[in-house]
């Protein structure tokens, strides 16, 4: 076979680190998000912070990385974290969700595009993260508002809490084995949509 048919190697090397990847990645932060907004990007920072999982961010996320941002992520996500098993308040802050998950999908999907401009990487962290976060983000409040009507809310802070290892594990698998992150959805959002049809069956008529 002559040299030059050869497939380019370090050509398609080079689409799978910048475009495919990150792309993977920034799936599963986004799909995080969509159920917590700030632990994922807590994660993100931390383990681009201290060179974790190989985790490179876009140099024009690199203020992320630093102590004020990750401590008031922290705050953030621990304020999250306690409101969200609160009957009332989470759908409050599901309500609200609607609007900063997306962001906060797009943004986490934005930053682990280390090899693109960052107008390039804002753009393909919007058509990323920020629909996959909505998606994500309806599916959990649609579960939580069958919740509600089934339990009167009692079973609410269950629900939070499996929503709050659910994120966790999703970034997790994502930093270690990205390329399994869309099998994981699948099953994530088949999970979901069987909760609640069950939460929805059990609805007093």
């Amino acid at each position: 076979m002559p040299i030059d048919s050869l497939p380019d190697l370090g050509a398609s090397t080079g689409v799978l680190q910048t475009w495919i990847l990150p792309a993977l990645l920034g799936l599963g932060l986004a799909s995080a998000t969509g159920l917590r907004t700030f632990l994922p990007l807590l994660m993100l920072a931390l383990a681009a912070r201290f060179g974790l999982f190989g985790v490179t961010l876009n140099d024009h996320m690199d203020w992320l990385v630093a102590t004020p941002a990750i401590a008031a992520l922290a705050v953030a996500a621990v304020v999250e974290f306690a409101g969200d098993k609160i009957p009332v308040l989470d759908h409050g802050l599901s309500a609200i969700g609607v609007f900063i998950r997306p962001i906060a999908g797009a943004f986490a999907a934005a930053s682990v595009f280390a090899g693109l401009d960052p107008t390039t990487a804002a753009i393909a962290g919007v058509i990323v993260g920020a629909p996959t976060a909505l998606a994500f983000n309806a599916a959990q409040g649609g579960t939580r508002l069958a919740s509600t009507a089934t339990t009167g809310g009692l079973g609410n802070p269950i629900l939070s809490f499996a929503e709050d290892v659910l994120s966790f594990f999703t970034v997790l698998l994502a930093f270690v084995a990205p390329i399994l992150i869309p099998v994981a959805m699948i099953v994530v959002a088949l999970l979901v949509f069987r909760l609640a049809n069950r939460l929805r069956e059990r609805q007093p008529t």
